[in-house]
């Protein structure tokens, strides 16, 4: 019977994360996700340790994690012979690797939550939205499934234009422990209805009105070539994809521009490539984004290239943050001695990095700013350009993302990234979802997962600068700290 008292709560604490992860795209239920963190907060606000609460955290957080993150198995599918088994051991370090941030969430809210309900509420929504913000940023950070994104498919995603992804995550957290205090279980699951039908009708009331494109806009050509990863550099099927692109990019009356995805050729170019010139020819003097690999020296880059009509590289831009253990090696010599290497480069021992956010000069098409693949994640990089762009543009190969839940989820943080800038986004992935985005994040056309082809679509128009676009996560940050030294300072005075 005791062994069963205190498995119970676990395996409880364990269902609470599974159901907070069905808040996240591709499901969509925010309700769901809002009743898995109430339990998370029942159960630890009736933990009777530190080392308890860090326990129920531990388990929600790896149900949350391991429902959220299961695409991560895909790039070891790719090559099941030579990586196949590391697919399960990569999903269990992910899940369990991000828990221990909320089981340090939930061992703090014990501390500092004693001596009340509500104090524990407070307690239990600043030290998980703390611990959101923490992982977002430490060892390269990884912000994927922020607790905020679970609006991301409601008008509650309107409400990271003012308080960004770390504040929506942290009305969320605070919301959901507020509804976990009340008194019995009708009054809690009342109080996440009204928790999430308050943050739905404040998202709708601040919605933007949606706008038509400007009469005189750009219009814009995603070229989808939809080559499997495992097929992508294939030497007899490398060429067929890329010719494909070519034959997109001649079809139909000419756009102003014409967009590739991420490393879409498959050779590795520079100025004076010769691929250049059949790439304008079949453009028809067209500018044309593609994304490509490069040398120079001993270094190779994930380069996303500006090629203009006439075949000379016009602008190019390094990608800067790169996936640990996807395009490089984290301590390379030691992971050489023992064979392990990089999926992306073809190098096989990883990219280096290029100096950090920039802006395109694309003339009368604006100054973008460009995003290669995941960096479309991290708002703090999008927020770090070195001034406002008129655009968002990614490039992507969400190929090693699978064909279910990971192209959906990156695509709903592509979408979060114009909500909080108040600037559209032509987002063109390999195998899908491209997808024009206007500036409060509604997809205006796409492609969809596994189809071949090119949209045409004008530019959306951008809003002016959001609150969050002007003052970023400093206030959140402040918040934060504010909160925790409240608690910090009135818990010695309880004590006292």
């Amino acid at each position: 019977m005791l062994k069963n008292d205190r498995v119970r709560p676990i395996a409880t604490s364990l269902v609470g994360g599974l159901l907070a992860g069905f808040g996240q795209v591709p499901f969509g239920l925010a309700p769901a996700g809002l009743v898995g963190l109430a339990i998370l907060a029942v159960l630890g606000s009736r933990a009777r340790s530190g080392r308890e609460a860090a326990l129920f955290g531990f388990a929600g957080g790896t149900g949350y994690f391991a429902l959220t993150l299961h695409w991560i198995v895909e790039p070891f599918l790719v090559d099941v012979a030579r990586h196949g088994w590391m697919a399960p051991f990569a999903l269990i370090l992910m899940a369990t690797g991000f828990a221990l941030f909320w089981a340090m969430a939930l061992c703090c809210a014990h501390h500092l939550g004693r001596g009340g309900r509500w104090r524990y509420a407070l307690a239990f929504g600043v030290a998980l939205a703390s611990v959101e913000m923490l992982r977002s940023y430490v060892l390269t950070g990884f912000p994927w499934s922020l607790l905020g994104y679970i609006w991301s498919e409601s008008p509650g995603a309107q409400l990271s234009s003012i308080f960004g992804p770390f504040g929506l995550t942290l009305l969320t957290t605070l919301g959901a422990g507020c509804a976990a205090m009340c008194c019995g279980w009708m009054r809690r699951g009342t109080g996440v209805i009204l928790l999430w039908a308050g943050i739905a009708l404040a998202g709708w009331w601040v919605m933007p009105v949606e706008q038509n494109a400007a009469p005189n806009a750009a219009v814009v050509r995603l070229v989808q070539p939809n080559a499997p990863q495992d097929e992508k550099w294939d030497p007899d099927l490398a060429q067929v994809f890329f010719e494909r692109q070519l034959s997109f990019s001649a079809e139909g009356p000419r756009p102003d521009l014409i967009v590739w995805p991420e490393t879409a050729v498959p050779y590795l170019i520079d100025e004076g490539h010769p691929i250049l010139m059949d790439i304008a020819g079949a453009a028809g003097g067209v500018p044309v984004v593609l994304g490509a690999q490069r040398y120079e020296g001993a270094r190779i880059y994930n380069t996303l290239f500006v090629v203009d009509g006439n075949g000379m590289i016009a602008e190019r831009y390094d990608k800067h943050h790169l996936v640990p253990f996807g395009e490089y090696m984290p301590f390379g010599r030691l992971t050489r001695l023992v064979g392990l290497q990089s999926f992306a480069a073809q190098d096989g021992y990883g990219y280096s990095a290029g100096p950090g956010p920039r802006l395109l000069d694309l003339g009368s098409l604006g100054r973008p700013l460009p995003l290669i693949c995941y960096e479309a994640i991290f708002p703090q990089d999008v927020s770090s350009a070195p001034s406002r762009p008129d655009w968002l543009l990614q490039i992507t190969n969400d190929a090693w993302f699978g064909t279910f839940a990971g192209p959906q989820q990156h695509l709903a943080q592509a979408r979060m990234r114009a909500i909080e800038q108040g600037l559209p986004m032509v987002r063109v992935a390999n195998t899908g979802i491209s997808a024009v985005i206007d500036a409060a994040g509604r997809v205006v056309a796409m492609l969809p997962l596994g189809q071949a082809g090119y949209l045409d679509q004008p530019l959306p128009r951008s809003l002016p600068p959001t609150t969050y676009a002007r003052a970023g996560d400093l206030p959140v940050l402040l918040l934060l700290v504010l909160a925790f030294t409240v608690l910090c300072f009135s818990r010695v005075r309880l004590r006292g």
